[in-house]
């Protein structure tokens, strides 16, 4: 429980008249009960509020004037910032295993282990691998030899590195993900598919969270980057020698495939596919479920399989609804035609 007057201190609100009451979660505006705080960010919320049980609703500035029945009410800049900034004080991180390497653990004399480095039960880490200061495994984790992990990473339960990986400071791996895999290369020599040996790495900058089970393969020949503050969703696949740039955002699903180039701040929406030797300039969004075929240039959305711009799709589909009316109307010309 934390007191309402430390949650309005956190989000630098000043009031004189709250109420003494221990807030006791942040729930949504349908289920959030009398000790529970809520919040109002969007119109089409309205209905809800005005039906909550929230003993605590935080309300966006442009919304301040709609009616509502929670016990009280705080105005905010932006509710839904808001509430987030207050879930950051309910948060209690994941348990991690404590500072030193597990009996069970197997270490390679070689590796290199900062100090707080934490190895969980059933870990292993290969030869001349470095820990940075910090950084925690937790359990059966797989760690192959010659990876270098910044300070300060966090890698979950049955995460895996293949040889060679480089992780930079305060990288997130979510269960089971896997970098450094083989690319996707075959080479058909009339008989059979042969093997086409991937020698390169994968390099992943600082602040990268990756969700569970996702994979990145290594670069053919030189690296697979993922670029610095980008975040990826669960069970995402990058391909061999991608590049992606800073503050990029991959969410669930998506595909990207071999030496394909994001520029920074791109967004991948669910289940969106890039081919291979794509570029997809700064800025760059595809709509979920398109299938980006060529280069794309900086700040433009594209939407379909195949991906045109977001303009260009709206015409389309316009054109698409108007099609049985059209139809109707060649079917007249035609009988006239007949008589």
């Amino acid at each position: 429980m934390i007191p309402l007057a430390d949650i309005a201190q956190h989000l630098e609100v000043a009031r004189e008249d709250l109420p003494t009451l221990e807030v006791t979660g942040v729930n949504t505006l349908e289920d959030a009960g009398p000790s529970e705080l809520s919040y109002l960010a969007e119109e089409r919320y309205v209905a809800q509020a005005k039906s909550t049980k929230a003993g605590v609703l935080l309300v966006s500035a442009s919304l301040a004037d709609v009616e509502h029945s929670a016990g009280f009410a705080i105005v905010v800049d932006d509710a839904g910032h808001a509430a987030d900034r207050v879930l950051d004080l309910f948060h209690t991180p994941p348990s991690a295993p404590a500072a030193g390497v597990h009996p069970s653990a197997v270490v390679d004399d070689s590796a290199e282990l900062a100090e707080g480095v934490a190895i969980g039960p059933g870990c292993v880490v290969g030869a001349r691998t470095r820990l940075g200061r910090g950084t925690v495994l937790h359990a059966n984790v797989t760690v192959g030899s010659d990876v270098a992990i910044g300070e300060n990473c966090r890698l979950f339960p049955g995460v895996v590195l293949y040889d060679r990986v480089m992780l930079a400071d305060r990288v997130v791996l979510h269960a089971n993900v896997a970098i450094g895999c083989d690319g996707f290369g075959y080479r058909f020599d009339g008989q059979a598919h042969r093997k086409i040996a991937h020698v390169g790495t994968v390099v992943i900058e600082d602040d990268v969270e990756i969700g569970a089970s996702t994979t990145i393969d290594r670069g053919k020949f030189a690296e697979t980057r993922i670029g610095a503050g980008t975040k990826i969703d669960n069970l995402v696949q990058v391909a061999h020698n991608v590049r992606i740039g800073k503050a990029c955002i991959l969410c669930a699903n998506v595909g990207v495939a071999g030496s394909t180039v994001l520029g920074n701040g791109v967004v991948l929406a669910g289940g969106a596919g890039v081919r291979d030797h794509v570029t997809l300039g700064d800025g760059v969004t595809v709509a979920a479920f398109s299938a980006v075929p060529n280069d794309v240039k900086a700040g433009e959305t594209v939407v379909g399989a195949p991906a045109v711009p977001q303009r260009d799709f709206l015409r389309e589909q316009g054109a698409l609804r108007k099609l049985p009316d059209m139809m109707k109307q060649v079917r007249g010309v035609l009988k006239g035609f007949k008589k």
